[in-house]
């Protein structure tokens, strides 16, 4: 029977952060990079618009705009967060959103009905600074997983994952996968080290 391995297969190390690819690919458009982005982002933009109480459907729509805009308005991106950058962005095209809705209102039921309508509260208005990064963290965590998963040797990944995930013991897993205690407890440090990298990357924190 052969020993345990005693430590942790050497994974190959990323070329660049994906915060880096990403930025890099949108600003040359970049097919695949604007697929990355609404993958990450997509939920995270969503969320900000039903947080302003968009319907579902209306939430949907801003969040194209938003990525197109993204898009379109990249190569001028140099400063600040992409995070912040994103929901200034975001913000803005919720505002609009709520100003079409005021004259299409006004435009089907005249002085009246534009009256009741503007007595109600703009969401637009309400929420003007950023939701909590926290939960723009816990909407990004389980993407940055699957993005970067094809980085780590399979051990290395299945015993994070078991550990850190399902909360199994290290010495079940280290049993399983044929691996010491030690190295199971490396594999979720190194796989925790490298989400919360591209996660501040990401976030801008």
């Amino acid at each position: 029977m052969d020993p345990p391995t005693p430590c942790v297969p050497s994974d190959p190390a990323p070329s660049s952060s994906i915060s880096s690819t990403l930025l890099a690919g949108l600003k040359v458009q970049d097919a695949e990079a604007y697929r990355r982005l609404v993958y990450l982002f997509g939920p995270v933009v969503y969320e900000w618009c039903r947080r302003c109480r968009l319907q579902a459907s209306d939430a949907g729509d801003v969040a194209q705009e938003v990525f197109r805009s993204v898009t379109a308005r990249v190569s001028g991106f140099e400063r600040g967060t992409f995070r912040g950058w994103l929901w200034t962005i975001t913000r803005n095209k919720i505002r609009d959103h709520f100003r079409v809705r005021r004259a299409d209102a006004a435009a089907i039921g005249g002085t009246n009905a534009r009256a009741r309508f503007e007595q109600l509260a703009d969401p637009a208005e309400d929420t003007v600074e950023e939701p909590p990064v926290s939960d723009t963290r816990r909407l990004l965590t389980r993407r940055v997983l699957e993005m970067i998963r094809g980085d780590f040797d399979e051990r290395t990944w299945q015993a994070f994952w078991r550990m850190a995930v399902d909360g199994h013991a290290s010495a079940d897993i280290a049993a399983d996968l044929r691996m010491s205690n030690d190295a199971v407890r490396q594999a979720k440090r190194r796989v925790l080290r490298r989400l919360q990298e591209e996660l501040s990357a990401l976030l801008g924190d």
